[in-house]
């Protein structure tokens, strides 16, 4: 039988995809309120600065683990220590998790981007009310994100990635030049983006930095992992990580270059004060933007539309990389085809986005559906992922590939010729890198147990009960393990080679008798 290569098939594509992972809702709106509420370009500074103390070398550390066991993430926490498989299931039990709300986010955009001619100001309370509208748009979202995976790495994913971030680069430069060109407010929100005020730069605004950096990578949901495991040994891990930092540091900044200005420029037509432009939170993206949008003259509209597909985009190729996660778990565990295996995953998500949207739809209105812990379900999820378990997954990592690993030896094999030898490289890798992570997990949870109320910190019984949830997760991550998977084979890249090829043979011969094959003996192809 002839070998079918699985994995990505160039370079630039590799780093392409993993961008387009990076690059999400979060750089969209979370950088830019955060940015607005932490000292302009102060919070900038501080954040780019995490990006390569913290981002760069966690994601490194996942990409090598991910290459090296060439296989999902149980299969590569498991090479590193059988014990330490628990991680690679959480790793999973994560993208699954933020999958359930970041649907219905990516409906909202779909939504937004097709009303914008319409008008999409003062619409964001009632689309959300709207429930049977809300799942319409959900369920195009998905499919989309859909399409891309069951067509596997190299013909969904790197040919899509290579398509799709271009087309995002390409917008945001139209609405950065548009944005700038607006005249009157223009200046103020230039001064306030890129004129450092660190007195407004509190401890507060450093951490928020430092969560900002590590979220905006999609480190610590498997998705580094999955990805890494596509790529051969030509790949240069190092270089790489280097570029995927700078072009998703160089499109955040970017979208602060396009917003503050249009921001400002309508607090100056209109006559709010900025303070007063509800930058904080959602409200940013689905209340302000849409307002500002409106009162541009001439193509307000028609950039509207192009920045909701934009931000189509960028959600899309994000939720590819998480869906990808699960799915390459689930078909190289139970030797389920991708196809089916994508859509049975893609299914179970969007079926679970309907309690998370009508929690969503009854807060926004001023009511409490299916609220828990005093938040509605996409701010309980949102939390619980990426405030908490996030983090402590890409702890995980660092300290797998620092510690359990011979971490001179892992980054040698990166490039040879002295680099295995870098003290500081090392010294991030096990204490730096993992000591900053262990700070944002800490101060997350603390804000949350202890949330700020009336100008003081008080205790929150609610807080205690989604962090004591989270540690639940991870417990529960820790017993399904060691009952179930930890002395079964978990599956690896070789396995989904095999069942792409009988896929192919399949859709050949015709309709298939089953869902998946119970064993195959499969060529080893480094």
């Amino acid at each position: 039988m002839a070998k079918k290569k699985s994995g990505f098939g160039t370079n630039i594509g590799f780093e392409l995809a993993a961008v387009g992972s990076a690059v999400g809702l979060g750089n969209l709106w979370g950088f830019p309120y955060k940015t607005s509420a932490n000292g302009g370009a102060a919070y900038l500074f501080v954040y780019l600065a995490c990006i390569l103390l913290i981002g760069a070398v966690a994601m490194l550390s996942e990409f090598i683990l991910g290459r090296r066991a060439r296989a999902n993430p149980v299969s590569a926490f498991k090479a590193v220590s059988p014990g330490w498989g628990w991680a690679g299931l959480l790793a999973v039990l994560i993208p699954a998790l933020i999958m359930c709300y970041y649907f219905l986010l990516g409906g909202f955009t779909v939504k937004y981007a097709l009303n914008s001619f319409v008008g999409n100001a003062g619409n964001f309370q009632r689309f959300a009310a709207n429930t049977g509208d809300v799942l319409l748009h959900t369920v195009i979202f998905a499919l989309l994100a859909l399409a891309v995976i069951r067509s596997g790495v190299r013909a969904g994913i790197e040919r899509w990635a290579k398509i799709l971030l271009p087309t995002m680069l390409v917008i945001l430069v139209v609405i950065l030049c548009h944005a700038l060109l607006l005249g009157e407010g223009v200046a103020d929100g230039l001064a306030f983006y890129l004129r450092p005020n660190f007195a407004a730069l509190s401890g507060a605004g450093v951490l928020s930095a430092m969560g900002q950096a590590f979220f905006s990578l999609s480190l610590g949901c498997g998705a580094m992992i999955a990805y890494g495991s596509y790529t051969g040994r030509r790949v240069d891990l190092l270089r790489s990580t280097a570029v995927i930092c700078l072009v998703d540091s160089l499109l955040t900044f970017l979208v602060g270059l396009a917003v503050f200005p249009a921001l400002f420029h309508y607090a100056a037509v209109s006559g709010a004060a900025a303070e007063e432009l509800g930058m904080g939170g959602i409200g940013l993206l689905f209340i302000t933007l849409p307002l500002v949008f409106e009162d541009m003259p001439f193509l307000g509209r028609t950039l509207s539309l192009l920045f909701f597909a934009m931000t189509a985009i960028a959600a899309l190729t994000s939720v590819i990389s998480i869906l990808e996660v699960v799915t390459q778990f689930v078909l190289q565990r139970y030797k389920v085809f991708r196809g089916r295996a994508a859509a049975l995953i893609t299914g179970v998500c969007v079926l679970l986005s309907i309690p998370v949207g009508v929690s969503l739809g009854a807060s926004l209105n001023g009511g409490a559906a299916l609220n828990i812990f005093g938040r509605n379900l996409l701010e309980l999820l949102d939390m619980l992922t990426n405030t908490l378990l996030m983090p402590f997954c890409a702890l995980l990592a660092c300290l797998a590939v620092g510690w359990k690993l011979d971490t001179a030896a892992e980054l040698s094999r990166l490039r040879p010729g002295g680099l295995g030898q870098s003290g500081l490289l090392r010294a991030m890798l096990r204490y730096g890198t993992p000591l900053l992570i262990v700070v944002i997990e800490l101060f997350g949870a603390a804000d949350i147990v202890y949330p700020m109320t009336g100008g003081a910190r008080r205790f929150s019984a609610d807080g205690l009960g989604v962090v004591t949830l989270a540690a639940g997760l991870v417990l529960l991550c820790v017993l399904l393990y060691f009952a179930r998977l930890r002395r079964r084979d978990t599956g690896d890249n070789r396995v989904e080679a095999l069942l792409d090829e009988q896929e192919a043979a399949r859709r050949l011969a015709g309709p298939e008798r089953g869902w998946y094959r119970e064993e195959a003996q499969v060529d080893h192809e480094e």
